[in-house]
């Protein structure tokens, strides 16, 4: 052991004579600093994945209600100015429709899935006679058929062009002419 401590005052080239103060220690050279980001890799995280309080919103009637919910009137307005042809309004009119029926099969497979799963759990819990537990998931059931009738509701007048899915119509038409006018108006109306 005293042989190393012999060999670290070796280790000093700076200096010819033993150094007998750093024999206890090793004398450590200043180190280079490397910044972390170097070697670790930090995860970044979007603002925009992290919500404190919204949770994933499920196919159900929300879903639903909140496509139907939508002011299209902007991208109508948007949509006129690029392309302000009459038949470019059918297509993205054809195209509404088509994501509100694609939102209604989404529901619609939501509560039949669900709708079965219940009716698994009744007739477990029944088995195990776990009554109450029985009659909150009935009512569950109940209110799970009460939403699908609603969306089959919104499904047949959407089909007839009335009822609830007009609103998205209305207003994404009403965006549209607006651009079509605030076109007119630019172009031609402020020349005179």
């Amino acid at each position: 052991m005293w042989r190393f401590f012999k060999n670290e005052t070796k280790l000093d080239p700076a200096s010819s004579a033993p150094n007998f103060e750093g024999a206890a220690a090793p004398k450590i050279e200043s180190s280079i600093d490397i910044p972390e980001r170097l070697f670790i890799e930090k995860e970044q995280v979007e603002e925009k994945d992290v919500a404190p309080s919204a949770g994933k919103i499920e196919s159900n009637i929300e879903q639903l209600f909140n496509f139907l919910d939508r002011n299209h009137e902007t991208k109508g307005y948007e949509d006129a100015l690029m392309n302000p042809d009459i038949s470019h309004l059918d297509q993205n009119l054809m195209s509404l429709k088509n994501d509100l029926e694609r939102t209604i099969r989404r529901v619609k497979t939501f509560y039949e899935d669900f709708t079965r799963e219940i009716d698994f759990h009744i007739e477990s819990r029944s088995r195990s006679g776990l009554v109450d537990i029985v009659d909150e998931l009935k009512m569950k059931r109940s209110i799970a058929e009460s939403h699908m009738v609603k969306v089959l509701e919104i499904e047949s007048d959407a089909s007839n062009n009335k009822g609830d899915s007009q609103g998205m119509i209305i207003s994404y038409t009403r965006g549209f002419k607006n651009g079509l006018s605030a076109i007119s108006h630019h172009s031609i109306l402020k020349r005179f």
